[in-house]
């Protein structure tokens, strides 16, 4: 099995592997000679989807049978398959028979693949019609399988098998989104936004827990919807200091807020709740409001300004990170220096820069004012400049200050890697600690920050607040 994209499609290979594995198939390792290759693509931009149809092409030359699943598979169906007859293509609704779909593929059989549709039109189940939970192992539970047209990560639920290790583990809260953004097309194939039950977020919690993982990040497409399917558009407070009691749990990190939709109340909680990260990762865009209503989105430099100043109004340390896409059809040169403008003022933890390209079926691709591809290209190149310099800064300015590291991994000579509460895995950066006692991965440690090399961190231990096997106490 192959996972590209995010941490949702994680989640979602995580639940494959388990339905295969009660099917009969054996996961197998990167050295072995296996009979079927899963692909689980991304569709998001022009570089992932290149990515998931070069790993299918490498894929398809090793011999073995090769299936596409997930977005880039959702998304072009049977257009897919005729471009790539190496593969064969899975829509999110064989999911639930995933084991008999690769007997099928390793019988020599081929199927027709599915013709793409917008999942947006297809209602996802309401919160009373739902199906309840059913037995299945003990510490978790199995729900019925839903009609087609659900999104799987709110479907069908079964037991994980960890593919990854390690102490963070996604946990995927919601499905879908309601959103029109003119540039995405995800909503299109991910279908309308459907929350899981707190209930389930609890239990799966537990199991992950249980098998090795001590930070939660909490993802879905849209992580401030949360819970409005339910009748309740403010559980996510209630939820996430349920998620951090969690025995085992060291941390519960949430991803992917919509800025215009974080509430007074969910800023309170993310910032006070003990075990909860201090961390907002925060779907600006832009920061020319001209920019932004192009996109459909709302806000401007003022108000994001504003937001993330009743952020540090409360908690000063709090880890803040955005993506931005320049190159929007009809940006302007003044709209470019408005964002320059925000990140300056912003002094923004971690900030992704990415060209604006035009995607199949988006509002956006129709837009005049089209940029060149070089023009784009220069923007992103300036815009990423800045943005690492103001990153190295802000990093700077935490030496001298006290943070919490959950150790990740151990290092030569008494040195482990780790992150803070402002650090996410894989994208924020990383603090190297120094300990003169012996920690473990899951250990969660006070330390002092010494140095910075761009956005990482150098630190020296000062206590254990949470151990993994060995006892707590000043180191």
């Amino acid at each position: 099995m192959v996972t590209l994209g995010c941490a949702r499609n994680e989640v979602d290979s995580e639940e494959l592997a388990a339905r295969l594995e009660d099917g009969g198939w054996q996961l197998a390792d990167d050295d072995a000679d296996p009979d079927v290759v899963l692909v689980n693509t991304c569709g998001f931009i022009q570089a992932a989807k290149q990515e998931s149809i070069d790993e299918l092409l490498d894929a398809a030359g090793g011999g073995a049978h090769v299936v596409a699943a997930g977005c880039l598979a959702e998304r072009y169906g049977s257009g897919l398959a005729e471009a790539m007859p190496e593969a064969q293509i899975l829509s999110f609704d064989d999911y639930a028979d995933i084991a008999a779909r690769l007997d099928s593929v390793a019988a020599g059989q081929r199927w027709a693949a599915h013709e793409p549709r917008d999942r947006r039109k297809l209602l996802p189940l309401s919160p009373a019609n739902r199906p309840s939970r059913t037995a299945h192992q003990p510490g978790f539970g199995q729900i019925a399988d839903l009609p087609p047209g659900v999104a799987p990560a709110s479907g069908p639920r079964v037991l994980r098998r960890r593919l990854g290790g390690g102490v963070v583990a996604p946990l995927k809260i919601a499905s879908g989104c309601d959103r029109r953004c003119t540039f995405c097309a995800i909503p299109a194939f991910r279908g309308a936004f459907v929350s899981r039950r707190p209930d389930d977020l609890y239990t799966e919690a537990g199991w992950l827990a249980d098998h090795g993982a001590r930070e939660l990040l909490l993802v879905s497409e849209n992580s401030t919807s949360y819970g409005k399917d339910l009748g309740d558009l403010r559980l996510l407070e209630s939820v996430l200091p349920q998620l951090a009691a969690v025995p085992g749990i060291r941390r519960v990190r949430v991803s992917y807020l919509q800025p215009a939709e974080v509430r007074p109340g969910l800023i309170e909680v993310l910032t006070s709740t003990p075990g909860v990260a201090r961390y907002f990762d925060l779907s600006f865009q832009h920061a020319s409001a001209s920019v932004l209503r192009s996109m459909r989105r709302f806000g401007d430099r003022e108000r994001f300004g504003q937001l993330i100043d009743q952020i540090r109004a409360l908690a000063p340390d709090s880890g803040i990170r955005s993506n931005f896409i320049v190159g929007f059809p009809g940006e302007t040169e003044a709209d470019l220096a408005e964002l320059a403008a925000f990140l300056t003022d912003a002094r923004l933890d971690a900030i992704g820069v990415f060209g604006y390209s035009d995607e199949d079926g988006t509002e956006a691709a129709g837009l005049p004012g089209q940029l060149s591809e070089d023009e784009i290209a220069g923007r992103v190149e300036e815009l990423a400049s800045l943005a690492d310099e103001l990153m190295a800064e802000r990093a700077a300015d935490r030496i001298g200050t006290t943070i919490d590291v959950l150790i990740d991994e151990a290092l030569p000579d008494g040195r482990y890697l780790g992150r803070g509460e402002h650090q996410a895995p894989e994208v924020d950066g990383a603090t190297e600690l120094r300990s003169e006692s012996q920690l473990v991965p899951g250990d969660v440690v006070t330390a002092v920050v010494t140095g910075s090399d761009g956005v990482d961190l150098l630190a020296d231990a000062v206590a254990i607040v949470a151990a993994d096997n060995v006892a707590a106490g000043v180191r």
